[in-house]
């Protein structure tokens, strides 16, 4: 599986407005319901929040990769935002978290939404792809970064 099977270009935000936990999952969450009507965004949220209180999905490093399962989709989708300024996100190691990556899977997906997570996780764990994504302030060059680093593997 490939980033760009499931991250729409559209559903880049270069420069996220939240200032908090809640207002980050609301933003990202509003990209994808933009982008497939058949979401429904208050759900959505409501499942991300529920993942999250049993445990933040802030790994460190300024990375967080927020997930959640919702009936009606057919296949994984993905949704990008960096924030520069940082968003307290209860990370493991208490940085705050500039890097999301926000993933939604069909409710009966165990296997393909674990590998989109694998995937996300390997490519973010490469220090210079991370500073390439924090330091992008357009879609366009967050996109090419993201595309540049997924045909690496």
């Amino acid at each position: 599986m490939k980033v760009l099977d499931i991250l729409d270009p559209a559903a880049i935000v270069p420069e996220m407005r939240a200032t908090s936990k809640p207002e980050a999952l609301q933003e990202l969450a509003a990209v994808l319901g933009t982008l497939h009507p058949n979401i429904d965004r208050a759900r959505l949220v409501e499942v991300l929040q529920e993942r999250e209180e049993l445990g933040s999905t802030a790994i460190g490093e300024g990375i967080a990769i927020p997930h959640a399962k919702l009936p009606g989709i057919g296949t994984v989708i993905a949704a990008f935002g960096r924030s520069s300024h940082g968003i307290d996100f209860d990370s493991l190691d208490g940085s705050p978290t500039r890097l999301f990556f926000l993933l939604v899977a069909p409710e009966d997906s165990a296997g393909i939404h674990l590998k989109a997570l694998a995937r996300i996780s390997r490519l973010l764990k490469d220090r210079a792809f991370r500073e390439r994504l924090f330091a992008g302030t357009t879609r366009d060059v967050l996109f090419a970064t993201i595309r540049e680093e997924d045909e690496k593997y």
